[in-house]
């Protein structure tokens, strides 16, 4: 897949990105000597053995072996796949990938603009952070946080901030700063209207104002961290405003494309291999906050199905604790479709009436809310009891309705084996044959939701597929390091005559061969990091975990060498082969001289072989 982004775009995100910064980031490193050490993120360990080189732009963990590029540390850490890669750390360096590298003027605005959203919505964060801190009427929201149980270092932790109640300030303050009108208003922190008579001017003339006043604000961030867009809370209780003010959809923010808090959270998510999906914002933070770190929240009351696709890239099972209201439990019901059709096993945790998880944290404690994860349903066994609250079973149009809306759930389900089991458990409270259910969920039109992603299913494929990985001998393990490290040692190898020869007979060589004919500039990290990105993973990570270091002062002395390796190891191969054939029966004389003169030679070139290594160690 790596081979739809040109070579050139590869090279230059991964110039723009330094490992040590990226990594850095999300998993804490400290200096030794020349590397920095942390302990590895892939294993548990008690002692650091996990290295990020700065010099090489790499990372090796030698308790589990995990290593390569910084692309391969996205695509392991975040569980994406190549292009993926590519394109989160293209979003960290502001950069925007373009697949033919033409982009037309129209393009390069785009990417102009959507770069001026972003730090936009930073400056925007650090302001609305700032005044929550500083700005003496942000008392109310300062009371608010403190009635939540959230103090001052969790706001820090989420840069949660307060919108004050003024029409302008944050408008005046932004262009203060150097963005435009037009800016503020795609960014959807201010809102435009047309004055009525008598205002501004006269009918017709537009005026504007901020979007958010008298608010606590929360950063909502994409998945590489990156603030896009703002949620702000009402503070006033009795407000007759909507609870909730959301930015619109922006060139950078699609609503139902993002899940609130997975640029924090998503690591321990796959650690995990689940998901406690959380209604609101303000329960996720507080559960992350009281150490349930595998969380995340819907920009909404329930899943869309491209949300469900980007779970579903990080773990197979979501765990549903939505509010205990109706709203809550219709959310539910409607985030299970989307979570079933991306393949995901769904469960469904219920809250107290009138708790939700935040309140429940609060007043109950973090172990009283673990317990009512622990105790979570199937959703189907959690569906049957809501359903039959709601019907009256003793009726038949109550039956009848219960069925279809069990039935519209149960024909979303691939597995025969769990349809069967619904069909057992629904008609048992019914009272009825299961084949009936069967049938009525057999003549129920499926609804249309996404499959799950096919790109990711074929890169699983391959994976299963790929053949046995091939370890290089020494000597092209070593002419390997070089070849990307010295662009004289990779000029010397191409010229090589007997090339094609040598490197088809050495395990390894096939990789050597790619290598020496990449296009790639050998020495320059970001060039050398895109080439491996090319490879298939299992070779760009033995590939990034070559260190020239010790080959370096002597290299012209070690490819010579090497080269003898692999001449002497196929001629000995060749003097062997012929000599077991010499000894096979019914060979003629003329083949049996062929061969003998074959040994000569083949004896002869190993003696010079033996000649010039002797010479060199008396050299040196």
């Amino acid at each position: 897949m790596g081979a739809l982004i040109p070579q050139s775009t590869i090279e230059r995100v991964a110039a723009a990105n330094d490992i040590v910064e990226v990594i850095n980031a999300v998993v804490p490193l400290k200096r030794v000597g020349a590397r920095w050490m942390a302990l590895c993120p892939f294993h548990r360990e008690k002692t650091p053995s996990f290295n990020v080189d700065p010099a090489r732009q790499s990372y090796k963990c030698f308790g589990c072996g995990a290593g390569g590029s910084i692309f391969g540390f996205i695509m392991a850490y975040e569980n994406l796949d190549f292009p993926g890669a590519v394109r989160r750390l293209a979003e960290r360096a502001g950069l925007v990938l373009a697949e033919d590298e033409l982009r037309s003027g129209e393009a390069d605005a785009a990417h102009g603009l959507r770069r001026r959203l972003i730090a936009l919505h930073g400056e925007a964060a650090d302001w609305f952070h700032r005044q929550l801190f500083k700005n003496p009427d942000a008392q109310v929201a300062r009371d608010y946080l403190r009635k939540r149980g959230i103090d001052a270092q969790v706001a820090r932790n989420w840069k949660l901030g307060y919108a004050p109640d003024q029409w302008s300030l944050l408008r005046d303050w932004a262009r203060e700063s150097g963005y435009s009108l037009e800016e503020c208003l795609t960014a959807g922190l201010v809102v435009s209207r047309e004055a009525e008579d008598g205002e501004g001017g006269g009918r017709g003339r537009r005026s504007t104002y901020d979007r958010f006043r008298d608010r606590l604000m929360i950063p909502i961030h994409s998945e590489s961290g990156e603030v896009i867009a703002f949620s702000g809370r009402v503070l006033a209780a009795d407000a007759k405003a909507a609870k909730y003010v959301n930015s619109p959809e922006t060139p950078i923010f699609t609503k139902g494309a993002i899940l609130f808090g997975l640029h924090k959270s998503r690591r321990a998510i796959i650690d995990a291999g689940r998901a406690i999906v959380c209604e609101g914002q303000l329960d996720l933070i507080t559960a992350f906050e009281h150490g349930i770190h595998n969380v995340t929240a819907p920009q909404g009351t329930a899943f869309t199905p491209r949300q469900a696709a980007l779970l579903k890239r990080c773990c197979d099972e979501a765990l549903l604790c939505f509010d205990a209201d109706a709203a809550g439990q219709q959310a539910a019901e409607r985030s299970f479709a989307a979570l079933l059709e991306a393949n995901m096993s769904v469960k469904v945790a219920t809250m107290p009436a009138g708790e939700d998880p935040d309140s429940m944290i609060r007043q109950q404690g973090v172990e009283a809310f673990r317990a009512r994860l622990d105790a979570a349903q199937d959703f189907f066994d959690f569906q049957i009891e809501r359903l039959s609250r709601m019907f009256d079973l003793e009726a038949p149009a109550g039956q009848a309705a219960f069925a279809r809306r069990l039935a519209e759930s149960v024909r979303l389900v691939s597995d025969n084996f769990l349809r069967d089991a619904v069909a057992n458990k629904v008609s048992a409270r019914l009272g009825v044959g299961p084949e009936r259910f069967r049938d009525l969920v057999a003549r129920t039109p499926k609804r249309n939701y996404q499959q799950e992603d096919a790109a990711v299913q074929l890169a699983a494929k391959r994976a299963q597929q790929a053949p046995p990985l091939e370890t290089p001998v020494e000597a092209v393990r070593q002419l390997l390091a070089l070849a990307l490290d010295d662009p004289e040692t990779r000029d010397w190898l191409r010229l090589r005559p007997d090339r094609e020869t040598l490197l088809k007979a050495a395990s390894g060589g096939r990789l050597l061969e790619r290598v020496l004919t990449g296009e790639f500039q050998p020495g320059q990290p970001a060039s050398v990091n895109a080439f491996l990105a090319t490879f298939e993973p299992r070779e760009s990570q033995l590939l990034s975990g070559l260190d020239p270091a010790p080959f370096r002062a002597r290299a012209e002395i070690i490819r010579e060498d090497c080269w003898l390796d692999l001449e002497e190891e196929r001629l000995l191969r060749r003097r062997d082969a012929a000599q077991q054939r010499m000894g096979a029966t019914g060979m003629d004389d003329d083949e049996l001289t062929t061969l003998h003169g074959e040994v000569i030679a083949i004896q002869s070139r190993l003696r010079e072989i033996a000649r010039i290594r002797a010479s060199r160690k008396s050299d040196s």
